[in-house]
């Protein structure tokens, strides 16, 4: 009985083993498959082809995956196969000489002077909609012995699951500079959430003022109506904040000199933003709200970095800028205006 038990026992593992062989063979199939057809050859024709015989060499070793005799020398060819794929992969070099959609068509790069950073190609684009405007850019300087505080941006386009975030960065003489980690697309393309696992977009860093970075969201996308954005001042010392600061400017300037992909899982705007703070915030841990970002304020809530001092629901009401920006619109106020009635004190330095 005992060796009856022992037998089943053993079978149901090696099943179980089988099983998980076969997951992994068309997952990693599927990767395969999808980074030829997006990242393949330019020719339509050969990429097309390429994914064909890719899709067909992972579909081959699942099913060897299920013939014993052939399993393993087959799935070793196949790691072989997959092995070379992967350094292709890893070969595909970014670029910052595309032709470039003109809202992210020019970089924004910084010179340090001591607690003097002189941000260059600052964005104030004049929207008339979201795809009507008039560039523009300027420059400017910012006194870090000033920088008071750090705010959080939450802009929701598809339901409360998935959200843009990117910061702002408050001085004591009100003035604020937005930057916003971005896909950097050519002209005529689009964003797709699966492309952007399969190095078809380099990442960058829009550095802009409050008026075109925010009201853009609030005024002019989604034809007008805008998308709901939600703002909120982090529990942050101005020291951190600074430093915070330098880390995203010296990312700035090494984007301009090197470029580098965006990725939708390990390199967006949530992640990086936490890639710059974690260094300086000894209580930064993974949680699931990283990945499904459009809950984010409710882990900083409970982590007490932005104000508590109202219930939740609460906060996030008050917080709802679209009204303000609405109104504030082109204003040159328009950062003051859209932080009236935020519950948070006035930074002070």
């Amino acid at each position: 009985m005992l060796y009856r038990g022992f037998v089943a026992m053993t079978r149901l593992a090696r099943a179980a083993g089988v099983v998980l062989l076969a997951l992994l063979t068309a997952a990693v199939g599927i990767w395969a498959t999808l980074a030829m057809l997006f990242s393949g050859p330019h020719d339509d024709a050969v990429r097309n082809g390429a994914t064909v015989i890719v899709a067909l060499i992972s579909a081959l070793a699942l099913v060897a995956v299920g013939l014993r005799r052939w399993r393993w020398r087959a799935l070793g060819t196949y790691l072989v196969l997959f092995a070379a794929l992967v350094v292709w992969w890893r070969g595909i070099e970014p670029s910052n000489s595309r032709d470039w959609q003109a809202d992210v068509a020019l970089q924004a790069r910084a010179t340090i002077e001591g607690d003097v950073v002189t941000v260059h190609n600052i964005r104030n684009f004049d929207y008339r909609s979201e795809y009507d405007y008039t560039p523009a850019y300027y420059d400017k300087r910012f006194d870090l012995s000033k920088l008071v505080g750090v705010d959080l941006v939450a802009v929701y386009w598809m339901g409360p699951a998935i959200a843009h975030t990117f910061v702002s960065f408050a001085f004591a003489d009100g003035e604020h500079l937005a930057i916003s980690i971005e896909t950097r697309k050519e002209k005529g393309e689009g964003y797709s959430t699966i492309k952007g696992f399969f190095r078809q977009y380099e990442i960058m860093y829009v550095v802009a003022d409050e008026r075109d970075l925010v009201g853009l969201r609030t005024n002019y996308r989604e034809k007008g109506k805008g998308e709901d954005v939600y703002l909120y001042r982090l529990n942050v010392p101005p020291e951190i904040a600074r430093k915070v600061f330098l880390s995203y400017i010296n990312k700035v300037n090494r984007l301009k000199e090197k470029p580098e992909w965006y990725n939708a899982l390990t390199d967006n705007c949530t992640t990086s933003i936490l890639r710059h703070t974690m260094p300086y915030n000894p209580n930064a841990r993974l949680d699931w709200r990283l990945i499904v970002n459009g809950y984010i304020d409710e882990m900083l809530y409970e982590r007490k970095l932005i104000d508590t001092s109202l219930p939740f629901a609460e906060l996030k009401k008050l917080s709802y800028i679209n009204p303000r920006a609405k109104a504030a619109d082109k204003s040159p106020d328009f950062s003051q205006l859209i932080r009236v009635g935020l519950p948070a004190k006035e930074l002070k330095q």
